[in-house]
């Protein structure tokens, strides 16, 4: 088999090329033997810094968590405000640790910042949620085991969650509400002063003593040991209806007690105005029946 002289192989330029090659680099060893020390002095400095830095992050962030344990802060925040602490400290760290390594450090910071805002945008709702989670935590407008009415919903809260509140219903129910509406809408606490005033009416006959059914109620607020005497319970009169006098009552009592007070009152005022002689009116319409013959134009138009 015979071979083109295009193919052939000059075994003096192939010499040629691999001494021009070897030349090269033994006149440039220096300068890449200088580049690799340099390169692995900088990585070596570059993990002294990353774990160094990961040990002071660590106990900077267990130190501020139990700061705040101390300053009776909620545990649930204390540990996010720890969390986001110690993750702002890495970022930083291994910024700091890439640029003593020697990479360039704004085209990261610039991906950094990117991606940080789409996730900002993909994960809107729940960062509010989260956002209002902490504010509700700093500020607490209510505590578990208030009963409080938030976003509409009226129940006792169970747990305070940073993206959720967690209520137990009046029936037995449970309901879960975003801290978003939590936060955006009106917060009623009923448990916050420790007391609370309750509202009774009652109407009586328009034959009967105003003057002795308010004594009776006075009796009763004598009797009822649950009913604060400062601010002191009072009785009024309020209104004039169709078929009774409307007195109103009005009386202090502590959270715990209120709905076991309001009801028992109650009773009590039915039973002391039936043992009085006062009646309680039903709602009663008069009619007046006029016998004789009707007007002829009115069988006319019958």
């Amino acid at each position: 088999m015979r071979f083109s002289s295009a193919l052939a192989i000059d075994p003096t330029s192939t010499s040629s090329a691999m001494g021009r090659v070897s030349h090269y680099f033994v006149a440039n060893w220096d300068k890449y033997a200088d580049q690799a020390v340099q390169m692995g002095l900088n990585l070596a400095e570059a993990l002294l810094v990353l774990l160094v830095g990961l040990w002071v992050a660590r106990r900077l962030a267990n130190v501020v968590e139990r700061a705040l344990g101390r300053a009776s802060f909620d545990v649930t925040l204390s540990s996010f405000l720890r969390n986001l602490l110690y993750g702002v400290l890495l970022t930083l760290l291994i910024v700091t640790a890439l640029q003593v390594a020697g990479v360039p450090s704004a085209p990261l910071v610039a991906a950094l910042g990117a991606s940080g805002l789409a996730v900002g945008l993909s994960l809107q709702g729940s960062l509010s949620n989260l956002a209002w989670g902490v504010l509700l935590a700093v500020f607490r407008p209510f505590r578990v085991g208030d009963f409080v009415t938030v976003g509409g919903v009226m129940g006792t809260v169970e747990s305070i969650n940073l993206m959720y509140t967690q209520l137990l219903l009046p029936d037995g129910r449970e309901a879960v509400v975003p801290n978003a509406k939590v936060g955006g809408d009106a917060i009623t606490n009923f448990n916050r002063r420790g007391t609370r005033r309750f509202e009774l009416t009652v109407g009586i006959g328009y034959k009967d003593d105003i003057r002795a059914a308010k004594a009776e109620i006075h009796k009763l607020f004598d009797a009822d040991e649950r009913i604060l005497k400062d601010p002191a319970p009072g009785v009024w009169t309020t209104n004039l209806n169709e078929s009774s006098v409307d007195l109103v009552i009005r009386a202090w009592t502590v959270t715990a007690d209120f709905w076991a007070t309001q009801t028992d009152f109650l009773q009590a005022v039915k039973e002391a105005f039936d043992g009085a002689g006062i009646s309680i009116p039903f709602p009663q319409r008069e009619l007046t029946v006029v016998q004789g013959s009707l007007p002829a134009s009115a069988d006319r138009q019958s």
